[in-house]
C-alpha cells in the first residue's frame, strides 16, 4: 500500500472522528495514530529504544 493511500485513510479517520466526536475525539485519534506509528516503526526495526534516550551529540564530555 502506498504512503499516499495510507495518508488518505488516516486523514479520513481523523475527519470522521472530528465530525462525529468533536475536537477531543480528533485529538485522541491523532495521538493514538502517532503512538501506533512509533510502535510499528519499532517492531519493523527502523527505530531502537536507545534512539529516544541518546543525546543528539554523540560525543562524551
Amino acid at each position: 500500500m502506498s504512503l499516499a493511500m495510507i495518508g488518505m485513510i488516516a486523514g479520513m479517520a481523523l475527519g470522521f472522528a472530528g465530525y462525529f466526536g468533536g475536537f477531543g475525539a480528533f485529538l485522541l485519534v491523532a495521538a493514538l495514530g502517532a503512538v501506533g506509528f512509533v510502535v510499528g516503526r519499532f517492531l519493523e526495526g527502523d527505530l531502537e529504544l536507545g534512539d529516544f534516550f541518546r543525546s543528539r551529540d554523540h560525543r562524551r564530555r
